[in-house]
């Protein structure tokens, strides 16, 4: 079998890409920086940035702004809708609608209670965080203090 490898290159004259690119770069910082990309679907994209951050205290700060937007389940009704037309598309539609509201009755409450326990959990972590981090500023301030009475 003969395989055929073909090279596109998409481009037009007059076009400095690289431009483009840094002046994506700069409005995307820029709204990062007003605060415009701080929602939850946001927050699933950048957790997989966490791993770059090199300060801690960015990373903890990042970390937990993530928590904050995504540790909710959505318990909000969605749209159903049968990709399927005709009449079996409408009533497959009725069907599932039917299912849903007798699922939504007993998932509702554990959809509540999972967004209990998650906040819940979430406040506790931040305040042994925050706890841990209030110790170890003491810590450090009693090893200087300690430093220079020795010097």
């Amino acid at each position: 079998m003969n395989s055929v490898t073909a090279s596109i290159k998409i481009g037009a004259d007059g076009i400095d890409t690289e431009k483009i690119v840094e002046e994506i770069k700069a409005t995307v910082a820029k709204k990062r920086a007003a605060g415009l990309y701080d929602e939850a679907r946001i927050a699933r994209a950048e957790k997989h940035n966490l791993v770059t951050l090199k300060d801690d205290e960015t990373f903890i700060q990042q970390y937990f702004l993530c928590l904050r937007q995504i540790s909710q389940v959505d318990i909000n009704d969605f749209e159903i809708f049968e990709r399927r037309g005709g009449i079996f598309g409408y009533f497959l539609t009725k069907i599932k609608k039917s299912i849903w509201s007798l699922l939504k009755f007993y998932t509702y409450r554990m959809w509540s209670q999972q967004n209990q326990i998650n906040s819940l959990l979430l406040a506790a972590i931040e305040t042994v965080n925050e706890r841990n981090q209030q110790e170890i500023d003491a810590l450090k301030a009693r090893i200087k203090e300690l430093e220079t009475k020795d010097n």
